[in-house]
């Protein structure tokens, strides 16, 4: 009588204690890849989770707010009950999202530090450094070769003002960082310009002035997977504007091997692994106005065949045994 007690008391122990493991997320018998996001619920997430759990992964979802760093005789890096660098195989980067000067040096170099203790991340955060920042991104793409729209850059409203002269007097005004087409505007009159330009500058923003480039309305986002475009989509809207999350549409496309090879040199220079591409058709030939290294893929999931969550695992998984 008094063993089986005991016997039944050490199993509702087990039971309990994989109960707390569970809600823990400790380790699994399994491989567990990282997903650094802010809604492990987005439509993006929730398609990779399960493209990890179809290649054998346990996904492990978690945001920065959730990382404890701990220097001792090393580095040592914790998430609620897992250690990252002992547990999981791999981290892939979901959209950083806004925070504080502070913030954000502390979450990109968080991840420097993960990499250079032997995790792989995905995007780099080197890619990730570069592609969010619009100057540093035409800069470099520039430098390789790459068309881009032709820019003024300065913190000087009498400057920028000059380049809107030298623009041509039609020009785009962009926040330095920001997606989805947020903040972006078309511009023609130089006095509402000038009004712009100063209130940007009264708030410490930088001027980032482009040439406007016709392109009718619509314009094209190449997915890139390991140097390999897997997918692509017009995106039609009524207006200059192409941003999905602006109301484009998504249609099916193409691609010409000239716009294929412009998509995989563009996302190679800044180093991503995986990116979105953003072309317009230009009267002079195809431009690339943006790179983004933590695509959504939401609006070309719906005109594309394959599973685009499927790809990026299945290159996670080989970047992890040592193929990609």
């Amino acid at each position: 009588m008094e063993s089986n007690w005991r016997l039944e008391k050490a199993l509702k122990r087990v039971s309990i204690l994989d109960t707390i493991g569970c809600s823990l997320h400790r380790r699994s018998s399994g491989l567990k890849i990282g997903i650094l996001t802010r809604n492990e619920n987005s439509y993006s997430v929730t398609q990779l989770k399960d493209a990890f759990r179809k290649r054998g992964f346990e996904a492990f979802c978690f945001s920065f707010k959730d990382v404890v760093v701990h220097i001792k005789d090393r580095e040592y890096f914790f998430c609620r009950g897992v250690n990252l660098l002992n547990d999981l195989q791999a981290v892939f980067v979901r959209p950083i999202g806004r925070g504080s000067l502070e913030e954000i040096l502390f979450q990109i170099n968080l991840l420097h530090r993960l990499c250079a203790n032997g995790m792989t991340v995905v995007n780099h955060p080197k890619a990730i450094e570069v592609a969010v920042d619009k100057y540093y991104t035409s800069s470099i793409l520039r430098s390789n070769g790459i068309p881009v729209p032709e820019s003024v850059v300065t913190e000087n409203v009498r400057e920028g003002l000059r380049g809107f002269r030298r623009l041509s007097g039609e020009v785009v005004v962009k926040p330095l960082f920001g997606s989805r087409g947020i903040g972006i505007s078309y511009f023609t009159d130089k006095d509402v310009v000038e009004r712009v330009l100063r209130t940007l500058e009264f708030h410490r923003h930088v001027l980032y002035l482009q040439r406007f480039i016709p392109h009718g309305s619509s314009d094209l986002r190449a997915f890139v997977i390991g140097g390999r475009v897997v997918a692509a989509m017009r995106r039609v809207s009524d207006s200059w504007k192409n941003n999905i999350s602006q109301g484009a549409r998504p249609s099916a496309v193409q691609l010409t091997k000239e716009v294929e090879d412009l998509a995989i040199r563009s996302a190679r220079a800044l180093g991503c692994e995986v990116a979105g591409v953003d072309i317009i058709d230009g009267p002079d030939g195809p431009v690339v106005v943006e790179v983004n290294s933590q695509p959504g893929w939401r609006g070309i999931q719906q005109v594309s065949k394959i599973s685009i969550a499927e790809k990026v695992a299945e290159y996670l998984a080989r970047k992890i045994s040592g193929g990609a």
